[in-house]
């Protein structure tokens, strides 16, 4: 009995730190969930009451009926696809060469990705303004995507790198034995034991140019906006229109939860890959 107490203890303090963790992260979202949920009048009242009194759903009635907040959806669903392919296509082989052919310039390939990692996005808007603009690019599709892949494939390289040093090289060699070429070994051979780390790499591209915020402020005015922009701007006679924009904001993090659930699967079986090995 004595020699399981502290195991017991152990393991309670890892949940209650797990439970704590969890909660500090689902208690915002849980409240912007509730707001969405109350009444015009409750939104507004003070001080503010995390639960509804009473659910309502006319705030999502209204955000359903905005002009312009359907197309902004679909614009930011074309854009976050659209730049999570570019960035795999770009980051996926790069990666590879990078992680299995060690060489000078290839790690000082990695380390310049890392490095554009920790430049500040703002201190990059007014650049990529003046370039889109020269290139004709302002308020287009092709545009937002080429600025959102810029920041996706440093961390799509630096991800999808991480997986490939966990397959072993002797999976190629083997395959180049048989007759393939380097590029037959690296399509029929690696990528096909890799659907987790790409599943990974490819949720959290998608995600980034999902939530992006900045770039779509900066690059689009009308036809290209965004859902993030539209649903910043919703605006009442009192100020901001907390109800709505809540009920868009609920509405808008609902693909990306759906996506998550989907790729549960690979995203476990990836965190996990590479463990064993040896």
């Amino acid at each position: 009995m004595s020699d399981r107490a502290p195991y017991d203890l152990g393991k309670v303090i890892i949940h209650a730190v797990a439970l704590l963790l969890v909660l500090s992260y689902a208690l915002p979202y849980l409240y912007l969930v509730s707001t969405a949920l109350k009444p015009a009048v409750d939104v507004q009242q003070i001080p503010p009451s995390f639960f509804p009194q009473r659910l309502s759903l006319e705030n999502f009635t209204s955000v359903i009926g905005t002009v312009g907040l359907p197309e902004a959806f679909l614009n930011s669903a074309i854009v976050a696809v659209l730049t999570t392919l570019l960035s795999l296509v770009i980051a996926v082989p790069a990666a590879y060469v990078s992680a299995l052919y060690r060489r000078r310039l290839t790690m000082l390939f990695m380390l310049f990705a890392l490095i554009t990692r920790m430049v500040p996005a703002v201190s990059l808007g007014v650049p990529l303004f003046q370039i889109m603009k020269t290139l004709g690019l302002l308020d287009t599709t092709i545009g937002l995507v080429l600025a959102h892949t810029s920041t996706a494939v440093p961390l799509a390289m630096l991800l999808m790198a991480a997986f490939f040093e966990g397959v072993p090289k002797e999976l190629e060699e083997a395959a180049r034995v048989d007759g393939c070429t380097r590029f037959g070994a690296f399509w029929h051979i690696v990528l096909p034991v890799m659907p987790s780390g790409i599943a990974i790499t490819a949720l959290f591209s998608f995600i980034a140019s999902w939530n992006e915020f900045l770039y779509a402020l900066l690059l689009t005015s009308e036809s290209s906006k965004t859902a993030p922009i539209v649903i910043a701007e919703f605006n009442s006679v009192y100020g901001l229109a907390w109800g709505p924009m809540t009920a868009a904001a609920v509405l808008y993090s609902l693909p990306v939860i759906l996506v998550t659930l989907l790729l549960q699967k690979q995203i476990v079986g990836g965190l996990t890959f590479g463990a064993v090995k040896g």
